[in-house]
């Protein structure tokens, strides 16, 4: 079939008209984000299952590790885009090299709200362990040096006026293997490990972390320098979803606006993730005992974050010319001294 000029335009400006009606659909931003599977790590969980991700413009996939360090290597290299997880030595000294940057705070301590728990083995517990005040002399677990269990042990110890050793184990199931065979006389965890190993009589709650580092920001939110400086949009796109996920799980789990039934929906969602190799019912106690503030809008507590890195100067684990700019991007969210 053959069309004259005339023809021809108006099927152009037919065609024309169409594509203006239907746009091409955007394809979201694909990145991957960083947890452990830990109940303090919800807010990726639940801005991933509940479209809060998607609605932001981002297609996120969930890579899983076992320790805080080895994520911070994989944001670094790239592998990793955003992740959760607590100040280490090995993350400060990643941002000295110009590797990482936090932007936002995550998990803290806030009275009144159960936080984590200091533990003693049993063995060490029957020999008169019952206190933080007497762990002078013991070994204390951590996964490496300049690891948060290391920094939350030589705090505690230096409230308390003792000395003890610190024994790295690489992993959390490596250090709870040695705490229940007394390899290692105690350690410090967040509460939906610690209650229900204590509730096992394999081990003892001698003491709370609040007590010795009030505001504590345990986690905090982190990417690359690069992503920092030069993918704004994305970063302030992953804080939003991420920062709507954190929304429903305090709302939630703590301050139970939902009820009983919000929690238990919340507990299924959860344990998609945490305790995925126990049934449900078993899972339920550990996801509501592991309940823990996390910070609205990825608020970010600096005066803790300058005492974790003067703590890391003092022991010689990060240089001493390191500076609070040199691992904080302060500009995405909100920062407060608490």
């Amino acid at each position: 079939m053959k069309f004259n000029r005339r023809q021809t335009l108006g099927l152009m400006g037919a065609a024309a008209v169409t594509s203006l009606a239907a746009p091409a659909i955007a394809q979201n931003r694909k990145i991957v984000v960083g947890a452990l599977r830990f109940t303090s790590h919800s807010g990726s969980f639940i801005a991933l299952e509940r479209g809060y991700f998607n609605d932001a413009g981002l297609d996120v996939e969930l890579k899983f590790f076992q320790a805080a360090q080895p994520m911070a290597v994989a944001i670094a290299s790239g592998d990793v885009d955003y992740a959760v997880t607590a100040v280490s030595g090995g993350l400060v000294s990643l941002a000295d090299k110009g590797a990482i940057k936090v932007i936002g705070g995550a998990l803290s301590e806030e009275k009144g709200i159960d936080g984590q728990k200091i533990l003693a083995s049993d063995a060490a517990f029957k020999s008169g362990l019952t206190s933080p005040s007497q762990l002078g002399g013991k070994t204390f677990g951590m996964s490496t040096a300049g690891s948060s269990f290391h920094y939350m042990g030589s705090k505690v110890a230096e409230a308390e006026g003792v000395e003890m050793s610190f024994k790295p184990l690489q992993k959390v199931g490596a250090i709870i293997g040695a705490l229940k065979s007394g390899q290692i006389d105690a350690w410090s965890i967040v509460p939906h490990i610690a209650k229900p190993l204590a509730g096992s009589g394999a081990v003892h709650i001698i003491g709370n972390i609040s007590d010795y580092l009030p505001g504590y920001q345990v986690t905090t939110v982190f990417t690359s320098a690069k992503n920092a400086a030069d993918e704004r949009d994305q970063t302030k796109d992953f804080l939003t979803g991420f920062g709507k996920g954190v929304s429903d799980y305090n709302s939630t789990m703590i301050d139970k606006a939902g009820g009983d039934a919000g929690v238990n929906e919340m507990v299924d969602l959860i344990h998609k993730y945490v305790y995925t190799d126990r049934p449900r019912e078993k899972a339920a106690p550990s996801i509501i005992n592991g309940t823990m503030r996390i910070n609205e809008g990825s608020k970010l507590n600096i005066a803790s974050l300058r005492d974790q890195l003067e703590w890391f100067q003092a022991e010689d684990l990060v240089g001493k010319d390191i500076t609070l700019d040199t691992l904080v991007d302060g500009s995405y969210v909100e920062t407060y001294e608490g």
